[in-house]
């Protein structure tokens, strides 16, 4: 193995100023090339001004962290030789202090960290063989059109950490050799069309940190030597592929640090020289989507590391990539790496899956299945299964193919979406659920209100697309609630639940009950559905969920449902508005959890149509006669409910109604029902009372 070549410093036998250090030290050029360059170090002093008798031959002069504030041409006159000078973290706050001229030599110019607001027109006059030039942080907050006039032999420019609002392409047009410019870290939300097209020698632009959001599609045009950018820790959501499409030469793409949801497919299709590619440190990546990274030729290095709710990667995410040597996916939320994904990449050679909760099952036993070419993986003592538990704790190298299944439940990772979401009235939102399994498992939503929605359907306002994404647009109060995604295959199930609340809604009407025995837990209740749920251990092939109304024993069989393997949910529909229901999980023979919940009444304006007197005297009449032939005829059953309202409501049934209603009652109130032929023998105090109808069509009085 090759070492590292080191060079020492040597001493400089001249006489050196007070308190500085004099060597000959090893120094690069612009261009790299390396000289041993007599060099003078007066960097920490708390000098006001340069030392005198500085020696002659000095090249490189070291003025770091001084109290400078005013350089004159008159101090440096004597030094023909100086190729860099050091003034950074001194006391400029105007160029024009610096008054250096006519100093052929200098390539290197360090200004950075000083107190510097403005940069006029010819900022840096008689300077023409300057090769570098480090402004940054600084308090810039303005540059004129013209500033880098007489710059020509620029190769380095370092604007970044200052205070910048825009960047002017006129800036560029007096840096015709300009090969690196760092310009992030200024508070620049946005790039304009063609800025960057006067520097066609560029090589490497940083544009870090500077809160841009979106790059239009010819922001980059002109950059036909780029070769390496960076986008590290900006606001962008979306890969800008129209934007990069125009970088035929790029090689080092970093996205890092970006709150980009998903990576879909040809975000980078076709980026023929791309060699490396970052997508690291995003606290929003969910998802790598199918054909998502796609015929890149030369990309030999992939790190998708430190994304801690990325925890699906769809088995054929990487297409074409022919000469891929390393993939590295550590620390994100990745349960397994399918099978397809690792065979996708013919050149692979190493990667790393370390400090993700790896279920070692069905989709991860390539690992220890014997193939023709091993794949070496990076900290393999650090890759543990972290289920299922009887192999939990266990290195994943060291588990046989043969103690993993065969095939595997699907499994939503917990952080695929946050637990609550809170949006605006008429905003869009997007969910993305993934899951994957073995066999493929298919994935559908349900709405708060029971309804079920599938891929490439639409319905209203909502939208499951084919990956499992659910698009609600334009939403409302109504589309407010509890929301459901499920992934199903034929071994079993899994949930994963959000609350949606849109803002001006009261947090009553986003939940109204909540209630909690043992394991099984009420989440909402509305007028016809209750969402229920309970933990994630209890999932067993043979669960059973039953609901009955008040306990009715008729009921039971007729409610009844097997629950998946896995499912940690339901939702019930269909329920009776204001109604009680007893509802019960059955885990096993002595295994049943149950809660009681009421369902809402329907609201009175809901219920009923506007009713004009005519409409009203015709019901009651109606009503009136259906009544008394009741009441007149065959056994008849009279009982009495009283429920929130203080008014008591009476009626009389024909004896072929009195199951279906009776399974309504709860045993208090069975006990409370008459059954006579004659309904005057009814024991209530309103017994006597002629029927009537309120302007609700309710029936508040009978027999």
């Amino acid at each position: 193995m090759a070492s590292a070549l080191v060079i020492h410093s040597m001493p400089w036998k001249v006489a050196c100023p007070h308190q500085c250090i004099c060597q000959i030290k090893p120094w690069y050029s612009p261009q790299s090339v390396y000289k041993e360059a007599p060099t003078v170090d007066c960097n920490d002093l708390l000098l006001t001004q340069l030392p005198s008798s500085l020696p002659l031959e000095t090249q490189t002069l070291r003025l770091q962290s001084n109290l400078i504030s005013a350089l004159d041409q008159s101090e440096l006159q004597s030094l023909v030789n100086l190729t860099e000078l050091d003034l950074s973290q001194n006391s400029f706050s105007n160029i024009r202090h610096l008054r250096i001229t006519n100093m052929p030599a200098l390539l290197s110019l360090h200004m950075e960290e000083n107190q510097l607001h403005h940069l006029p027109d010819s900022a840096f006059p008689g300077e023409p063989g300057l090769q570098e030039l480090y402004l940054n942080h600084n308090r810039l907050k303005n540059i004129s059109p013209g500033a880098f006039k007489g710059l020509e032999h620029l190769l380095r420019l370092h604007l970044n950490s200052n205070r910048l609002a825009v960047i002017d392409r006129r800036w560029f047009h007096a840096l015709p050799q300009l090969e690196v410019l760092m310009i992030g870290g200024n508070p620049v939300d946005s790039i304009q069309d063609l800025n960057f097209k006067p520097l066609r020698s560029l090589r490497s632009l940083v544009l870090a940190g500077m809160g841009l959001r979106t790059l239009p599609e010819r922001a980059l045009e002109g950059l036909s030597n780029l070769e390496s950018i960076s986008f590290y820790d900006n606001h962008l959501t979306k890969v800008p592929k129209q934007a990069l499409q125009k970088l035929h030469g790029l090689k080092f793409l970093d996205l890092n640090k970006n709150p980009i949801q998903l990576v879909q497919q040809g975000d980078f299709k076709d980026m023929m020289h791309l060699k490396e590619l970052g997508l690291n440190n995003m606290e929003q990546l969910v998802s790598i989507e199918h054909s998502a990274i796609e015929n890149l030729p030369e990309l030999t290095k992939l790190e998708i590391t430190n994304n801690p709710r990325l925890s699906y990667i769809h088995p054929q995410a990487f297409q074409r990539l022919s000469s891929m040597e390393s993939l590295m996916l550590n620390s994100n939320a990745l349960s397994a790496l399918h099978r397809e994904t690792v065979r996708s990449l013919p050149s692979l050679q190493e990667i790393s899956l370390h400090t993700n909760p790896i279920r070692c099952d069905c989709l991860i036993r390539w690992v220890g299945a014997e193939v023709d070419k091993p794949v070496r993986f990076i900290e393999p003592q650090s890759t543990f299964c972290s289920e299922p538990p009887e192999l939990k704790a266990r290195r994943v190298k060291e588990v046989s193919f043969r103690e993993m299944a065969e095939s595997c439940l699907p499994l939503i990772a917990p952080g695929t979406f946050p637990p609550y979401v809170q949006v605006r009235h008429g905003e869009n939102l997007a969910l993305h659920c993934r899951a994957i399994a073995e066999p493929e498992p298919s994935i559908y939503w349900v709405t708060p209100k029971g309804l079920k929605l599938t891929p490439s359907t639409s319905y209203g306002r909502y939208q499951v697309l084919i990956e499992g994404t659910l698009e609600i647009i334009g939403i409302t109060a109504e589309e407010a609630g509890f929301y459901t995604c499920v992934a199903q295959n034929m071994v079993g199930a899994d949930t994963r639940s959000v609350t949606v609340r849109v803002d001006g809604m009261g947090k009553a009407h986003l939940i109204s009950t909540w209630q909690r025995k043992d394991n099984l837990e009420v989440k909402d209740v509305r007028e016809r559905y209750a969402l229920l749920a309970w933990p994630a251990s209890h999932n067993v092939p043979s669960a059973r969920l039953s609901w009955l109304t008040n306990e009715s024993i008729e009921d039971h069989h007729r409610h009844s449902t097997r629950i998946l393997a896995g499912t940690r949910g339901f939702n019930l529909t269909r329920l009776q508005p204001g109604t009680h229901y007893r509802v019960c999980l059955h885990l096993g023979p002595n295994d049943t959890s149950c809660v009681f919940l009421r369902t809402k009444e329907i609201p009175a304006m809901a219920a009923t149509p506007d009713l004009t007197p005519a409409v009203v005297l015709a019901a009651l009449a109606l009503l009136l006669l259906l009544v008394a032939k009741a009441c007149q005829g065959g056994d008849s059953v009279c009982w009495k409910e009283q429920g929130q309202d203080p008014v008591k409501a009476h009626a009389c049934l024909l004896p072929n109604e009195v199951k279906s209603h009776m399974a309504l009652l709860s045993p208090k109130q069975q006990q409370q029902q008459c059954s006579n032929k004659d309904p005057s023998d009814c024991s209530t105090e309103s017994s006597k009372t002629p029927q009537t109808l309120d302007v609700q069509g309710q029936i508040v009085q009978a027999c």
